[in-house]
């Protein structure tokens, strides 16, 4: 929503806005754009009669000022509605969806795009590194979507990506995820075959082979299905990966010839398939190979995405959005092979809808444990989950020391009390990898704040 606000105003829009919590970088973001936020929602704030209201999907029906712009009758319409109208308009769209990945892979997307002089307009849900904002609008023929499988609004119960007019489609993943919308896995594959069949004849649909339920649904295509990663079955795979410097390089086959060596500035195997699906897509978009290993090398990523938030004392700590098992697990493993023989912890808030539910109690213990020292939160408004469905954090770190054969793995329920645990412990040497998928906060600056404390 803040991007859609720093979009609408690019466009000459005078805009503001109504949220119960804002955080940076978001708060920030708006603050630099001069964007008004107001605390709270209320009629009032409607005093000065808006053209039209964006509504997010979450607010809920009975919010105040959604009472008041029914009343009103104030032209309204969803998020996703928004992206179709102002951003998308008559443009062909690369729409990246997925479970995991979605982020990076859309960010980096458009930075290929841009550096074949392209122009594209893009949108996804961070704060790419090499841009100013999570938007552009671009004069190009193609725009940028991170395509999200949410639901748009409370008068519109689909995903938002069926908004988007999806010509090219990039599918990263597919697991469980959005317990709050979601039945199940086979409720949301419902979700992404509808995204599926939208996809005109002449798109293409580039799916990833290492996820069951994306092969699966890819099946539903009435276009072109091409695969990427190391299933089956293949077109593009990435061989010969290595790490070097925090960086990764691997050679892009396309059935089962090498088109040379690519580099990334990104960590894991997991942004490995990303990089991966993005240039398979710019290949078949007919972008110069050359043109687009430079660009991809020069990728600098994404806020909150392995963001190394900064080094005090030799403790290095890293910000990164993770908050789903595989996510965790994955983002664990990338920076133990970025940082060889460093001591790393990982402190998780579990924050999402999802994540605060008993959905995945046994698959965080796997993903967490690999860690040397492990911090688990309180769940965040836990009094918005019912008791018998939130995720007993308890068990989870007991589960951790089980698995681990020690005490690695603690419970702080207060996240103000993380930061002094956390510092009371850390050594020159280790490495500390914060996930959260909201603001947790301010854990990270607050560490970093009393690691300057403690060298003093």
């Amino acid at each position: 929503m803040a991007s859609l606000a720093g979009l609408l105003q690019s466009q000459d829009y005078r805009v503001t806005g109504s949220d119960q919590n804002v955080y940076p970088p978001m708060s920030t973001y708006l603050e630099r754009l001069g964007i008004q936020v107001l605390s709270g929602f209320a009629e009032e704030h409607l005093r000065e009669r808006p053209q039209m209201v964006v509504i997010g999907n979450a607010v809920a029906r009975n919010n105040p000022e959604v009472e008041a712009v029914l009343r009103l009758e104030i032209p309204y319409i969803s998020f996703p509605q928004a992206l179709g109208k102002f951003l998308i308009g008559s443009k062909r769209s690369v729409v990246v969806a997925g479970t995991h990945g979605k982020t990076t892979t859309s960010a980096l997307m458009a930075w290929v795009l841009k550096g074949a002089g392209w122009n594209p307009s893009f949108f996804v849900g961070g704060i790419p590194l090499d841009f100013d904002s999570g938007f552009n609008q671009g004069t190009g023929d193609w725009a940028v979507l991170e395509g999200d499988e949410y639901d748009s609004a409370f008068f519109d119960k689909g995903p938002k990506f069926l908004h988007y007019k999806p010509e090219k489609v990039i599918l990263t993943s597919l697991e469980f995820d959005h317990a709050d919308i979601y039945r199940d896995l086979e409720h949301l594959k419902g979700a992404f075959r509808h995204l599926i069949e939208i996809i005109p004849p002449a798109g293409t649909l580039l799916a990833c082979n290492e996820y069951e339920a994306a092969r699966e649904v890819a099946l539903s295509a009435g276009c072109p299905v091409l695969f990427y990663g190391n299933g089956e079955p293949g077109d593009w795979q990435a061989r010969n990966i290595r790490a070097r410097a925090g960086c990764s390089l691997f050679e892009p086959f396309y059935k089962g010839s090498s088109e040379g060596v690519v580099e990334i500035s990104l960590i894991g195997r997991h942004n490995v398939n990303n990089a991966l699906a993005v240039y398979a897509t710019a290949r078949e978009l007919g972008i110069d190979q050359t043109a687009l290993k430079d660009t991809l090398a020069a990728f600098s990523g994404v806020k909150r995405r392995q963001e190394v938030k900064g080094e005090v004392g030799g403790v290095t700590v890293i910000d990164d959005f993770a908050h789903h098992p595989t996510a965790i697990k994955e983002t664990i493993e990338a920076v133990r092979a970025a940082y060889p023989g460093r001591r790393l912890w990982a402190i998780f808030e579990p924050r999402s809808n999802t994540s605060r539910r008993r959905v995945f109690a046994r698959e965080f213990p796997q993903a967490l444990s690999s860690a040397d020292r492990v911090v688990v939160a309180g769940l965040y408004q836990p009094e918005k989950i019912p008791e018998k469905d939130r995720l007993p954090a308890e068990e989870v770190v007991r589960e951790i020391n089980r698995i681990s054969g020690d005490s690695r793995a603690a419970l702080i329920e207060k996240t103000n009390e993380i930061p002094a645990y956390v510092t009371a412990s850390a050594e020159s040497g280790d490495v500390i990898l914060v996930m959260s998928n909201g603001g947790f906060d301010g854990v990270q600056e607050k560490i970093l704040r009393l690691l300057e404390e403690k060298r003093a």
